[in-house]
């Protein structure tokens, strides 16, 4: 199927913008969801209406009676719910280009500003933004509007992958059963209708259901390892940025009031013998003047 190849290279695009654990999914995807759906489930099921066979004459009861037992077929509810889950990843893809994009004519601008005098370049360094997502190997950085980006798609992946094996479950179980009674009109009465092969299409959807639970632990686990690299970093950066208090702890408290206090002293005792010094030389200072206006009045 060619929509299968071009889903394929859509995906192995978004496989070099991801985390380690999300390539393992995206392998998970490929081999035991996709190959097998191609390989092995299209041709198990085939045209599973014509093998639905119904011990009536009744015109249009054995169509009634497949449409009670299959809603939808276990094939094309497989490649839907493969589709949804590739949307949000896709979607991710879309936020990546763009982001590349964008920086790809930050670094052009840069490249510009070198031909440009001091002055100038520096000003419009201060202008444009540094690249802060794309690396020099060409691989972008996780963080920041990419990573809030990436989270949401797992959440977005998480949720679509709950919801279809929850519905997998109410539309027709996990299991398939030989013989199914139906009693919908216009059938005159229980009819017995039985399934082609339905070990064999049991043993397919066990083996899709293991292959769906795996794709969900790795993204609970995927979403958990970022949230706590998150956690990491953020913890990181605030240890970077703490200033020293200046207030001391409570068992230097004693000792630092008792050093102010020998200081405070020590200030005091100096400040006391100064002033002392400034009334001596003030008190001499009037003798003299006093003395020469004495000498001046003899003279007149």
């Amino acid at each position: 199927m060619g929509e299968w190849d071009l889903l394929g290279r859509l995906l192995e695009k978004v496989q070099s913008h991801s985390t380690v654990i999300g390539k393992v999914w995206l392998t998970v995807l490929f081999i035991f969801r996709i190959m097998v759906l191609r390989t092995g489930a299209e041709k198990v099921w085939g045209d599973e209406q014509s093998d639905f066979i119904c011990n009536t004459q009744q015109p249009g009861c054995e169509n009634v009676c497949y449409d009670v037992a299959f809603p939808i077929s276990h094939v094309r509810f497989w490649v839907l719910q493969i589709i949804a889950l590739a949307t949000p990843k896709l979607l991710y893809l879309g936020h990546v280009l763009h982001v590349i994009h964008v920086e790809k004519k930050i670094k052009e601008r840069m490249v510009n500003q070198a031909e440009l005098d001091d002055k100038a370049s520096l000003f419009l360094r201060r202008t444009f933004k540094v690249p802060k997502y794309t690396k020099s190997s060409g691989k972008i950085s996780i963080r920041g509007r990419l990573l809030r980006s990436y989270v949401l798609h797992l959440i977005a992946k998480i949720v679509l992958e709950v919801l279809f094996i929850v519905g997998q479950y109410f539309l027709y179980g996990f299991t398939l059963e030989p013989r199914y009674v139906c009693s919908r009109s216009p059938c005159p009465h229980k009819v017995d209708c039985f399934l082609s092969r339905p070990t064999e299409k049991s043993v397919i959807i066990w083996f899709m259901l293991v292959a769906a639970v795996v794709s969900l632990a790795l993204s609970i686990t995927e979403l958990l390892y970022l949230l706590g690299k998150a956690v990491k970093e953020c913890a990181a950066r605030r240890q970077d940025y703490t200033v020293t208090p200046v207030t001391p702890p409570r068992s230097q408290k004693k000792a630092f009031q008792k050093h102010g206090k020998v200081n405070q002293n020590f200030v005091n005792l100096d400040l006391e013998l100064q002033g002392r010094k400034l009334g001596m030389n003030g008190t001499a200072g009037a003798v003299d003047a006093a003395a020469e206006n004495s000498t001046g009045e003899i003279h007149i």
